[in-house]
């Protein structure tokens, strides 16, 4: 750097004013302040060869020379003197003019030896409501970490798992077929996921309704939220959907596509944009294979009611549920077949997850669950958590 040597010889050039003998600029030691120190200095000159010249103690001769280079030298802010060394805190406008000179072209970049690749999932919303707050802060954290490794030379697959199948979107679509009067987004005016989310709303409300109606005539509200009428039929409707029946999956396409383009209009306005979308309802069958294969390779158990669980108490953990009685999947199925397929397709170096941190524990059991079933890539993924606002 420039202002170093700049430095030196203006210290020369004291040595010359203040004590009579000439010496080279060459001669003179600039070196960057030692941490410890950092908060009295930028550059610190070494003083003590210059004692012999001067003929003063150390202290003397670097607060000499500080008030010279102070008045000589227009970068330098202040200066400071410990245990006889001279600290020079340089001005912030220097700095910041320094980084604009040389290292904006080319700022926040730099090329790794290999391009390893990294999947990195963000903002997998559900299909049942609109993005919301939450969803941009995610949105915007996740491209922005992916749009940094890609500046640092990885090669980076930016997705997107949309949440498309499930009781909540059950719950959109029985509430428009009782409510809905074929409102569709064009009669409505409403964004498609702004329509789709009204009809989760209304759900709610008439449950709740429900619910009420049940305890105040003596039911147990646990008892009560199961018992309700409209949950049994939204139920109803998802075991329909995963027996393909042909007039949920019409709708089921009809609303999600709505929401869809909701999501497109919502993700055009952030500026955010996905290398790969996939969807929960592609995914989720593959959990399932990989846990009734790990029942057969005795690496998780089946118990007594056909339910199927992975013993994590060897990790400090607790038993996890993988499938249930009934053989649903829950919601950990679904990513161990999601991580399977990835790694499959891309043989990623690593597997960002972005977020919260609410989820820290769900990503716990997701590895070692892996790993008990043999998947020694497990170690690739990694949790981006963040916390709450």
């Amino acid at each position: 750097m420039q202002l170093e040597k700049k430095i030196a010889y203006k210290t020369a050039e004291a040595v010359l004013k203040l004590y009579g003998t000439e010496i080279s600029g060459d001669s003179i030691t600039v070196q960057k302040t030692i941490p410890i120190y950092v908060q009295s200095g930028d550059f610190t000159v070494v003083i003590f060869p210059l004692t012999k010249i001067s003929h003063k103690s150390p202290d003397i001769t670097a607060n000499e020379i500080g008030e010279y280079l102070k008045s000589e030298v227009s970068e330098i802010k202040s200066f400071s003197v410990v245990k006889g060394f001279l600290n020079l805190m340089i001005d912030d406008d220097f700095w910041s003019n320094y980084i604009l000179k040389t290292e904006i072209k080319n700022y926040g970049f730099a090329k790794i030896k290999k391009a390893e690749k990294i999947l990195i999932e963000y903002s997998s919303p559900n299909t049942n409501k609109p993005l919301h707050l939450g969803h941009i802060r995610n949105n915007l954290l996740g491209w922005s970490v992916a749009e940094i490794l890609k500046a640092n030379g990885y090669d980076v697959i930016k997705t997107n798992l949309i949440n498309n199948r499930g009781i909540h979107i059950c719950k959109s679509m029985l509430a428009w077929q009782k409510w809905g009067n074929g409102e569709t987004p064009e009669t409505s005016g409403l964004k498609g996921d702004a329509l789709v989310g009204k009809y989760y709303v209304l759900f709610d409300l008439h449950y709740r309704e429900e619910v009420k109606t049940l305890t105040d005539n003596g039911v147990d509200e646990a008892d009560a939220k199961k018992q309700a009428p409209l949950i049994i039929e939204a139920q109803e409707m998802l075991y329909k959907w995963e027996a393909n029946d042909k007039a949920v999956i019409t709708l089921w396409n009809t609303m999600n596509n709505w929401v869809y383009k909701g999501f497109d209009i919502t993700y055009k306005m952030l500026g955010i944009d996905f290398d790969l979308v996939q969807y929960e309802s592609d995914t989720y069958l593959a959990g399932k294979e990989i846990v009734e294969k790990g029942v057969k390779e005795n690496k998780i158990a089946r118990k007594n009611d056909n339910s199927v669980w992975a013993d994590l108490t060897s990790e400090g953990l607790d038993e996890k549920l993988l499938l249930r009685a009934d053989g649903t999947s829950v919601y950990i199925t679904q990513d161990l077949g999601t991580a399977q397929l990835r790694y499959d397709a891309y043989s990623p170096e690593k597997l960002i997850y972005v977020v919260g941190n609410e989820q820290n524990y769900h990503f716990d059991v997701l590895k070692l669950v892996l790993k008990k079933l043999g998947k020694q890539w497990a170690d690739s993924i990694f949790h981006l958590s963040y916390g709450m606002v």
